[in-house]
């Protein structure tokens, strides 16, 4: 079964795309990271994941969920891997991305090939969606933060996606957001470790 990528407001050729399911393999991919590597899935052999796709640099949702990403690593254990890709150069990722200081790998996923590689959503109405019923209440939180898009890069209209990975390479949960907002519970990460 496939699942088009873009809504009727996508400026992105409508195509099919298979999002991912439980039970997937895991595809693999290489991209640049902010310390200058290029990172591999590769890294992951082995071990439990946790592979979050952002939109844009600046994306404020983003930006928070990155924060609350770093907080949580303090909860799981040592051989957890967790890594944020985002929609966006290197470039315009590292003066958003660097502030974090991020316990794991930032990727810069720019032209979103891997995005589209694994079943992104391009939606408006997800874009609306999220300022009409996250904003409100993480306003104070990203303005305290000063997570605020200074600068866009990536599709502004990209949903995020997040996947958690068993140590033998397949997803265990395949979560698309439908909202620009809309992530994983960090609960549903807690209980996966």
């Amino acid at each position: 079964m496939t699942t088009p990528v873009s809504d009727s407001n996508s400026s992105f050729s409508a195509r099919d795309v298979r999002q991912l399911r439980a039970g997937d393999y895991l595809p693999a991919f290489a991209l640049p990271a902010l310390d200058g590597s290029v990172w591999s899935t590769e890294q992951l052999a082995g071990r439990k994941a946790l592979v979050v796709f952002f939109r844009f640099a600046s994306c404020p949702f983003c930006n928070l969920r990155l924060h609350k990403l770093i907080q949580l690593q303090a909860q799981l254990p040592a051989d957890f891997a967790m890594v944020a890709v985002f929609d966006s150069s290197a470039a315009e990722l590292r003066p958003y991305a660097e502030r974090h200081s991020a316990p794991f790998p930032v990727l810069a996923d720019e032209g979103a090939a891997v995005h589209r590689q694994y079943g992104v959503r391009y939606s408006w109405w997800g874009v609306l969606k999220g300022m009409v019923t996250r904003l409100p209440t993480a306003l104070y939180s990203m303005l305290a933060k000063g997570y605020w898009p200074t600068a866009f890069s990536g599709a502004l209209h990209t949903m995020p996606m997040n996947f958690l990975v068993n140590a033998d390479g397949r997803i265990a949960t395949a979560y698309y957001g439908a909202d620009e907002g809309d992530h994983l519970p960090l609960e549903d990460i807690l209980s996966f470790i």
